[in-house]
């Protein structure tokens, strides 16, 4: 064209890559930079929760004794410090993993499940009926199988609430939000009233016990306690990521899903089984602590997006710093009180869930 110099068109061609903004993070890199940050707040949370505490303990000593323990060098602490630390705070610290790094897991294997970022063990009343399972064993004075005996009976009355709540809240093939929520209310509403019949039966001795489920905390945390709950634990937590493809074809929709070779009601009995086992591991040794799996999957879902291949073990990676964090919380500010672990979940997780339940219901069209 006249008046067009040479390399003009070269030069307008290179202009707009050189003023564009830089290509965003992808999925993956994101959940590689998201893991290494939730492991390294993880272990730092670990580090401070075996050093701070009434008896305090610096971290160097705490990593020179875990060192001496497994024969890398390192050097031991005085008597009282090595039995504090080795039978007070570490069993506590390793419970904590074990209990939130569960419940952040059946919160996203939940979510999964019903298709909605509402979902939560605690929220729908698993929590609750496997509350009653053990207290039942309690207030009964029930040894059918030793120490396994709270742990079982928590299993089978979580287990027995998440079919029964998913039995009702479907409706048309699919689990309404609304339905899921008023369904969850009446079976804690009826949980209660049967931890309230147990109450008034037991005797002061199992009151105490009782007590302690209903307000959850990690304060009586043994390593006997720890070995009760790991085979549960740990069997949840390795089973889950394998359906996390299915998870993210379920999420397309059932049609579309059955149609990518998903059997959907086995997918979602399986995961059933793996969520009562993970939430009744949980209970049977802390006792109910909400909002746990309702605010770590969200929160991760919000950062990185909706692939389950991530947000599964990412949300026990998550939920386990939460309840380490909670827990020198709970141990720390109220000094020399203990503030209940549970209340204090509660405390900050329900002003995040009416949040969140106006989010949605806006997306949805129900609120102006």
């Amino acid at each position: 064209m006249p008046g067009t110099e040479p390399g003009g068109a070269a030069e307008a061609a290179e202009a707009p890559s050189a003023e564009a903004p830089p290509a965003p993070k992808s999925p993956r890199s994101k959940a590689f930079v998201l893991t290494v940050g939730l492991s390294l707040a993880l272990l730092a949370g670990c580090l401070l929760s075996a050093a701070i505490g009434a008896y305090s303990i610096p971290i160097g000593d705490v990593l020179g004794s875990l060192q001496h323990r497994i024969g890398l060098g390192g050097q031991p602490l005085d008597r009282v410090g090595e039995s504090v630390l080795w039978n007070v705070r570490l069993p506590r610290v390793v419970l904590a993993l074990l209990v939130g790094a569960s419940l952040g897991c059946a919160g996203a294997l939940m979510q999964g499940v019903f298709g909605n970022p509402l979902a939560e063990p605690g929220v729908i009343g698993i929590s609750a009926g496997a509350a009653v399972g053990a207290v039942a064993s309690i207030a009964l004075g029930l040894t059918f199988f030793g120490n396994w005996t709270i742990t079982v009976f928590a299993f089978i009355a979580g287990l027995a609430t998440v079919l029964l709540v998913y039995t009702l809240s479907r409706s048309g093939g699919r689990t309404e939000v609304v339905t899921l929520i008023l369904t969850g209310i009446a079976v804690n509403a009826f949980a209660g009233a049967l931890i309230g019949l147990f109450i008034f039966f037991a005797d002061n001795a199992q009151i105490t016990q009782i007590t302690f489920w209903q307000l959850g905390s990690l304060s009586q945390a043994t390593w006997p306690k720890v070995l009760a709950v790991l085979p549960c634990a740990v069997a949840g937590l390795l089973i889950a990521p394998f359906y996390a493809r299915k998870l993210d074809l379920l999420a397309l929709g059932e049609r579309p899903a059955r149609h990518l070779g998903v059997d959907v009601e086995r997918l979602r009995i399986t995961l059933v089984l793996v969520v009562a086992l993970l939430t009744a591991a949980a209970v049977a040794v802390a006792g109910i602590i909400s909002f746990v799996g309702l605010l770590v999957p969200h929160l991760l879902r919000m950062a990185n997006g909706p692939g389950h291949r991530f947000l599964v073990p990412g949300s026990a990676l998550g939920g386990a710093l939460v309840l380490v964090a909670g827990d020198l919380a709970a141990r720390t500010v109220a000094a020399p009180a203990e503030l209940p672990l549970g209340v204090l979940t509660a405390l900050f997780g329900s002003p995040f869930f009416f949040w969140l339940l106006r989010r949605t219901r806006r997306k949805q069209g129900g609120w102006a």
